[in-house]
């Protein structure tokens, strides 16, 4: 395919826009992180009902479809523990009740109004409810809980954003390891649903980000916290035990919005990004990746080096 000069500058721009508003988000604030993934919370949902609507060539109503994303939301909130408020009023303690029974309501009065149910289209979008807002739930979850090391000379608290920042710049790099890869080695497709894949670029991308990630994760720790070498190694292994999750399950994540992309009959699941698709396209990863390292770190309690402060 011909280089052409004005699709490379709108994937640019848009890329760096992107990243720009994500590091932003990340970074700068605990209510900016509040902020960014609410609105991908909603990005998504709205994607996965488009591509339900496609696959079954049935609608929703539209009182149907916000209640239900708003009833998903309940949970997002849930997942917050008691970190976030506003004018005193807890948004876990304050808001979940009314927002769940304002979404619930939402959902009885598109039923009511509907003139055909598709119950098909139904149970599937219900599904929504883990794919997405359990999974950014976690997300929430993980950030607002913080996370402990315990080593020989003291205790280290990691900044709220360590962990989220790990599971996003893990998918990102294995990705980016995976191309490079499977660019120079890939012979082996991965799977029919996405044949660019290759086994070579995708096992390649997955080990190269787990030391990429775990070496650049000891050497920042070791610099500012000064732990024994003994304790660095267990690290090591920790870090690259989740990025390794994080990578595999992100794989995963992948093929399914690719496979449901597929059943709909489209390329990209919406186009909030010029050149580069919509919310789920840019997050499916995430969306598989999130739970599996949120069990991660729910097994590694029993470990004595990482203390997740939420379990």
């Amino acid at each position: 395919m011909a280089f052409n000069i004005a699709t490379f500058k709108t994937r640019s721009l848009t890329a760096l826009v992107f990243a720009v508003v994500m590091l932003a988000g990340l970074f700068t604030h605990a209510w900016s992180f509040f902020v960014l993934f609410s609105i991908i919370h909603f990005g998504c949902w709205w994607e996965f009902f488009n591509l339900l609507e496609k696959q079954q060539n049935q609608q929703l109503h539209i009182y149907f479809k916000l209640g239900l994303m708003v009833a998903g939301y309940s949970i997002f909130l849930f997942l917050c523990n008691n970190y976030y408020a506003i004018g005193g009023y807890g948004l876990r303690q304050n808001f979940v009740l009314p927002v769940s029974a304002a979404g619930m309501a939402l959902m009885v009065i598109g039923m009511f109004k509907s003139p055909f149910i598709p119950l098909t289209l139904v149970k599937k979008s219900v599904w929504g409810v883990v794919y997405i807002s359990l999974s950014w739930g976690l997300l929430m979850n993980i950030y607002t809980s913080g996370s402990v090391l315990n080593t020989d000379n003291n205790t280290i608290v990691l900044p709220q954003y360590f962990l989220p920042m790990i599971i996003i710049f893990s998918i990102w790099i294995n990705d980016t390891m995976a191309y490079i890869v499977g660019s120079f080695i890939g012979k082996t497709p991965l799977s029919s649903i996405s044949p660019k894949k290759t086994w070579e670029g995708t096992i390649g991308g997955i080990i190269l980000a787990a030391v990429v990630m775990a070496a650049g994760i000891v050497l920042w720790i070791r610099y500012n916290y000064g732990p024994s070498s003994g304790i660095l190694w267990q690290l090591a292994l920790f870090f690259a035990g989740l990025v390794l999750v994080a990578a595999v399950t992100g794989t995963l994540g992948d093929l399914l919005e690719s496979k449901l992309k597929r059943l709909a009959g489209v390329k990209d699941s919406g186009s909030f990004m010029p050149g580069h698709g919509g919310f789920l396209d840019r997050f499916d990863s995430l969306l598989i990746a999130i739970p599996a390292v949120w069990l991660y770190l729910l097994l590694v309690k029993i470990a004595y080096f990482v203390v997740p402060a939420y379990l």
